[in-house]
């Protein structure tokens, strides 16, 4: 939208009165922009930490009722809420692993337990074998950190 033209009176005092009365909107855009950043900051807040507490609802489960749980958050969730990490478990030799969920090449709108799936053993592999992975829980961190070269 193009904006409003307001042609400038001639007289003095009905300068000082349109200046005045645009003024008094402009006032009220920069008020109201500080409110909605205000309310957006809160939103975000509180979308982290429903996220967070999905997270954790999900762990809980998984560790109540063994296997990947569905519904599960999704990958954009899991981090959002703080918890960047998958534990996994190869089904066959029994390797415990970290995947970190912002590098999986899945969108972000991913569910994690479908994950399960699609996520093998890199170690079985060598030995021409694919098997699924286990869930175990969502982790805020690896449980080791990666060896540095």
């Amino acid at each position: 939208m193009a904006p409003k033209h307001h042609p400038a009176p001639l007289s003095g005092g009905d300068r000082k009165a349109l200046a005045k009365e645009l003024g008094r909107p402009r006032a009220m855009t920069t008020i109201l922009e500080a409110q909605a950043a205000e309310a957006r900051a809160k939103g975000e807040a509180l979308i982290r930490t429903a996220d967070k507490l999905l997270a954790e609802s999900w762990n809980e489960r998984m560790w109540a009722d063994g296997g990947p749980i569905d519904p599960s958050p999704t990958v954009d969730q899991a981090i959002n809420g703080g918890y960047p990490w998958l534990e996994i478990e190869c089904s066959r030799c029994k390797t415990k692993r970290d995947v970190d969920l912002a590098a999986l090449r899945y969108p972000p709108t991913t569910a994690v337990h479908d994950l399960a799936s699609r996520l093998r053993c890199s170690k079985c592999a060598k030995a021409n074998r694919r098997p699924a992975a286990t869930l175990l829980q969502l982790a805020q961190r690896p449980r080791q950190a990666a060896p540095e070269t």
